[in-house]
């Protein structure tokens, strides 16, 4: 009868039916015995009923005592099953801050894209992650006096769980500058070896696939954009592989092209998954291995891809997902939305985000009816009091317009090279940065006042 109890899940009903049992036992048994013994006198009746209704107070209590126990017992259990969804946001404990990782293999993808697979220096466990985060690392490179700090995708989705892989291009000169290449991705890529200590956060990023859908999915690449969709693909391929998956992926030929072997080798253990290669410059030797000759376009996708998700799985509706360069990401963003995609199915990240850009406050209506905001910035450090406005943009760009050099590597509030001590004053952000800052520090690429006068620590 205890096993009985402790099955069902609700104290209330627990508590009821342990009463109704008790009541039912004492009232069978009353009767039994006036029926047998016949009693002439009514306080028998009587003490038979005080006795069920007794019976039934102790049996409430007894049902909730057994409540209690149960629910003890069941939360000390380790399941031996865990849902795709907890394995992905499974965390160790403990990891809040930086822990080392050592690189115990590094392998050349690519002309452009090398992977380090990272294990914990202590040996513990790792947390799961949703496919398409990321990982910041903390690089010390010697010619810069504080620690340079990077994000990059997760590109691995391993069914072990014992390791991260990053998949790093390697960043050239910009066009047309006096700017030296890429400082974290020549590092990684020069002076990175097996056996490097390299200390990182734990995976975070809210660009993601859920893994409970079922709806048809659609992961668009170019470049480096590969990375995220790689684990995005494996993933669905361990946990989810019911669900219909097309890999779109550009690259300008061959030798440009990371995890080429890889992705064919997933499709090949997934049915679902369909995989298109489009090459902008392709090789003679390349013959074979990709699918159409140009850029990945929106064009592309209703030509090639909308056609085989209607026949397979009988409407066009699916979900986008977009990772590559800012110019990538924009035209095929005006694409989709011209072709009458809902902006709620279409997901992306961009890569290279070194860029400056426009940062969109919730006070944009404020200022286009001409109460622009305002207020005073004090820069601590730097000696600066300066006056300012909405127009001005994140804390960040109102930095750089002035002279004050500050620290940023992603502009987007991911990576916390940007991170501030906020002495005085309040800020806000749009919304809450995927970065998370330490307490009394603000990220300032993502930020603007919001108390009229702020003091900062740049």
């Amino acid at each position: 009868m205890l096993d009985s109890l402790g099955k069902i899940q609700s104290p209330l009903t627990r508590s009821i039916a342990g009463a109704t049992a008790a009541f039912s036992a004492v009232i069978i048994t009353s009767a039994v015995l006036i029926g047998f013994t016949k009693p002439k006198d009514e306080s028998v009746h009587t003490v038979g009923v005080y006795g069920s209704l007794l019976a039934a107070g102790c049996g409430a209590i007894f049902g909730l005592v057994t409540t209690s126990k149960t629910n003890s017992t069941r939360t000390n259990q380790t399941p031996n099953r865990v849902s795709s969804e907890e394995k992905q946001v499974t965390n160790t404990a403990g990891w809040q801050d930086w822990r080392n990782f050592v690189v115990i293999r590094k392998v050349r993808e690519s002309e452009e894209i090398t992977s380090f697979y990272l294990k914990p220096q202590d040996g513990g466990s790792i947390p799961g992650f949703k496919p398409g985060q990321f990982l910041t690392i903390k690089l010390d490179i010697p010619e810069k006096d504080k620690p340079v700090i990077r994000t990059y995708s997760l590109s691995d989705y391993s069914e072990s769980g014992t390791y991260y892989r990053l998949s790093i291009k390697r960043e050239g000169a910009p066009k047309n500058s006096d700017l030296p290449p890429g400082l974290a991705s020549s590092f990684m890529h020069d002076q990175v070896q097996e056996g490097t200590i390299i200390p990182a956060k734990p995976p975070a990023g809210k660009f993601f696939l859920d893994l409970n859908k079922s709806l048809p999915a659609v992961l668009i690449s170019n470049g480096v954009g590969i990375t995220p969709m790689m684990s995005m693909a494996k993933a669905c391929k361990n946990f989810n592989s019911t669900r219909h998956l097309w890999f779109v992926h550009g690259a300008r030929n061959g030798k440009f092209h990371a995890f080429e072997n890889e992705i064919k080798a997933i499709a090949q253990q997934y049915p679902n998954l369909q995989v298109h290669f489009r090459y902008s410059r392709p090789q003679p030797e390349d013959n074979g291995k990709y699918q159409s000759v140009g850029y990945v376009n929106a064009e592309l996708l209703k030509q090639s891809v909308a056609p085989e998700i209607e026949k397979i799985c009988g409407s066009q509706d699916a979900e986008y997902f977009l990772c590559g360069s800012p110019p990538f990401l924009q035209s095929l963003r005006e694409g989709l939305k011209e072709w009458g995609v809902p902006e709620g199915k279409v997901f992306f990240e961009s890569f290279g985000g070194g860029a400056k850009t426009n940062v969109t406050t919730k006070d944009t209506n404020v200022q286009n009816s001409g109460n622009e905001r305002s207020a005073e910035i004090v820069f601590a450090k730097s000696g600066k009091t300066l006056n300012w406005q909405d127009s001005d943009g994140s804390i960040l760009e109102f930095a750089e317009a002035n002279g004050i050099d500050a620290d940023y590597s992603c502009r987007q509030g991911i990576c916390l090279t940007c991170m501030c001590a906020l002495n005085e004053g309040e800020v806000e952000y749009e919304e809450p940065p995927t970065g998370t800052p330490d307490e009394g520090s603000v990220l300032i690429c993502v930020c603007k006042p919001k108390s009229s006068r702020v003091v900062i620590d740049l």
